[in-house]
């Protein structure tokens, strides 16, 4: 049998159940605008919910707070209009019989039997509306609401001619961030007959939107987004107007085909292609578009700017993406990694520091420790900040180095004054935020996160011969030591971290499995972020048996190793927003999601190998396919990159840890060359360990290579054995 084409193999509907928080509907890489269900949850579609709402235009993948868009919600209905413009009163019912969902388009028979059809441009999203033969139709345009839990400030919505609605909506930003502003203009692919505007007075809350009414026939509506003004809206609609729907449609699978066709992997189970290359999808839906068809943008100090010649990319979810997705993008399209790194230091250059979570134009806050720091000294190792290197160490610097004023909306490093001068960010849970999130309240994983960025950017500080920075940031590196209490005992293990107080004291009421001092998480999880110093972790365990033990201990990995899918389904997994009171590995989040791969860094590279082949199994074909929320494509980034045999754990160094690839063999169009990764018998349905490795033909006995070898056209090809007493590479 032909496998099919990896468009045909995705599964978009992976990722709507169980609060993975993706959306089913249509979208081009990396777009600005979509189109999709809107139901019940606040990020848009459940796969369970019976009733569908309307089709929005702007959705995130994966995220996990509230206000996460839906705009522009558009429902087409036959009959009377409803008594009432509330969707979650005129929502109409549908059957999930038929419903499709496949990069690029999405297809759903609404109760009546209207088909609704969806696809997308960069900048636009597109139905087309089927109603029953000989029966006129109805378009409600509702721009009072959007996505459950996102509320709507203001809107205005106003006929421009037979065939064109325009208007605004204030809509919460994500995480509690502040309200901003979208205009929108949308277009029918032929004159309605009828017309009207429902609600209040224009620019007020409540519920509000228009309705067009057509003959008989099917009608084909595009709604451009622009954050910028209404002009920009109508030039965003460009890019529709004058195409069909099968046109359009066309076109964004055409995009799909080519962003998918990157990876080829050799697998003859049809369910273990879809669950890959809709990963790949999820990856690459996001960091979204930014900037208008006329390079304009609004940027974050609410002036309006001009990318010429690149694309301005919005929408950073830093504290989860550096961890994998970031490096998964950069290896695979480094000139969109480009345009990544140059938006982040428009936003510098802006606003005046550097963000943790950037939602459209302004900084939510949200999260903890300085994602960013690793985030970019990763681009600058991928390449991809060639030209602009010591613009980005400037404002990686003062970021490291200092804190935003009051005045100023970003946080930053909040816990700096009491990390440079104790080397420890202070537990205060009374400390003044800006957002939803401030470092003080998570003073103990600040801290980690904090010194994990520090090595990272010595790193870059030593390359660009900035010798004194780099010494003093090496040192910093190492903070993650003054947490380390080596009087804290639990299930039997001595010594964790532990947060301090202001004045330096121990937390005293203090549980390696509680919440106190650890932003989603607990201290058995946050104990392994120090990948740039294991040395220093494994003489603080006792050594490298104890370390393992301890190892052993979080997986389960005797369970493990008799049960996979049982162990990392039963032991492992909790609820997705269930960071505490656990002292196992937590597939669902990010902090510990390197953790597999410290094995391998203590000399024991086949457990890494069967841990990550038991936590393949929570990816699955299905609605609650994905663990966790998907965070914009970081869990799949990790399936990803582990299903191919490497991930990159420490930040920074430009290396990738490897383990048993999940494929026989796979192949990475990069641009100017292929990498090759290769290992005969590989079969993910049993434990499997490297015996043996070699690069472009030659042994290897290091469990990583770096970028260049990947990015050079190499091929690594792995001898893989069932037995893990024959699994004695890179154990040295």
């Amino acid at each position: 049998m032909t496998p099919a084409e990896p468009i045909a193999a995705v599964n978009t509907f992976i990722g709507t159940k169980d609060d993975g928080n993706t959306f089913p509907g249509a979208s081009m890489p990396f777009g600005k605008a979509q189109s999709s269900p809107i139901g019940s949850h606040y990020a848009g579609y459940r796969y369970d919910d019976p009733v569908i709402r309307g089709f929005g235009h702007f959705f995130l993948s994966g995220a996990g707070c509230w206000e996460q868009g839906g705009l522009v919600s558009i429902l087409p209905v036959t009959g009377p209009l409803p008594k009432t413009f509330d969707h979650a009163l005129y929502g109409s019912r549908y059957s999930h019989d038929g419903e499709v969902g496949k990069p690029g388009y999405y297809r759903v028979e609404l109760a009546g039997g209207i088909e609704v059809e969806c696809t997308a441009t960069p900048r636009c999203g597109v139905e087309r509306f089927t109603f029953p033969e000989g029966v006129p139709g109805t378009v409600l345009v509702n721009v009072g609401q959007a996505n459950d839990k996102e509320p709507v400030f203001a809107s205005a919505i106003r006929v421009v001619d037979d065939r064109t609605l325009a208007g605004t909506v204030t809509a919460q930003a994500f995480c509690g961030g502040k309200p901003y502003v979208t205009h929108f203009t949308t277009t029918f692919d032929r004159p309605f007959r009828t017309s009207g505007i429902w609600g209040g007075a224009s620019g007020a809350s409540g519920l509000r939107g228009a309705w067009v009414g057509f003959d008989p026939g099917p009608v084909t509506a595009a709604t451009a987004l622009s954050q910028v003004d209404p002009a920009g809206a109508d030039l965003n609609l460009a890019e529709a107007r004058g195409r069909s729907f099968d046109e359009l449609r066309a076109l964004a699978e055409a995009a799909w085909r080519e962003e998918l066709g990157s990876v080829e992997i050799d697998t003859d189970d049809p369910v273990d292609r879809t669950v890959f290359y809709t990963a790949l999808y999820h990856v690459l839906l996001q960091p979204l578009t930014g900037n208008d068809v006329d390079g304009r943008y609004r940027g974050f100090d609410r002036e309006v700017h001009e990318a010429d010649g690149w694309t301005y990319h919005e929408y950073f979810s830093l504290w989860d993406t550096y961890r994998g997705h970031n490096q998964l993008l950069a290896l695979l399209r480094p000139e969109r990694a480009r345009d990544v790194a140059r938006s982040l230091l428009a936003v510098h250059e802006q606003g005046g520091w550097l963000p943790r979570w950037a939602y459209a134009n302004q900084e939510t806050n949200t999260m903890t420790g300085d994602p960013v720091t690793p985030f970019l000294v990763d681009l600058w190792r991928f390449g991809a900040l060639e030209g602009m290197q010591e613009q980005a160490y400037a404002a990686l610097r003062s970021n490291a180095t200092g804190v935003p004023g009051a005045s100023s909306p970003f946080e930053g490093r909040a816990g700096n004054p009491t990390y440079l001068a104790r080397g420890f960010v202070q537990y205060d849970k009374d400390f003044p935020r800006k957002g939803q999130d401030v470092d003080p309240h998570h003073g103990a994983s600040a801290t980690l996160e904090y010194a994990l960025a520090d090595s990272a950017l010595a790193i870059m500080a030593k390359a660009l011969g900035h010798d004194e920075d780099a010494a003093a940031l090496e040192a910093r590196g190492l903070n993650h030591r003054t947490l380390w209490d080596p009087t804290v005992t639990d299930r039997g293990f001595t010594g964790f971290p532990r947060p301090r107080l202001a004045d330096g004291r121990w937390l005293p009421s203090f549980t390696p499995q509680g919440d106190d001092g650890f932003h989603e998480g607990t201290a058995w999880q946050y104990q392994w972020l120090v990948q740039q110093d294991v040395p220093g972790l494994v003489e603080r365990l006792g050594g490298q048996e104890a370390a393992e033990a301890r190892l052993d201990d979080f997986f389960a990995y005797p369970d493990l190793v008799a049960d996979p899918a049982g162990t990392a389904r039963d032991k492992w997994v909790v609820g997705p927003y269930e960071y505490y009171n656990q002292f196992r590995y937590n597939p669902n989040n990010e902090p510990d999601l390197h953790v597999p791969w410290m094995y391998a860094l203590i000399g024991r590279p086949w457990k890494t190998s069967a841990v990550v082949r038991a936590a393949h199994t929570l990816f699955v074909d299905g609605p609650a396919g994905v663990t966790g929320n998907d965070d914009l494509g970081q869990m799949s980034a990790w399936y990803v990159l582990s299903a191919l045999g490497l991930y990159p754990v420490v930040p920074g160094t430009g290396r990738f840890v490897l383990h048993a690839p999940r494929y026989a063999r796979a192949v990475l169009h990069l641009p100017g060359a292929d990498l090759e990764v290769r290992a005969p018998g590989a079969d993910p349905t049993r434990l499997q360990y490297v015996r043996a490795l070699t690069v472009d033909g030659t042994d290897r006995d290091e469990a990583w290579v770096d970028v260049e070898t990947l990015r050079s056209g190499a091929t690594l090809a792995f001898t893989l054995t069932d037995d893990p007493a024959e699994a004695t590479w890179a154990t040295s």
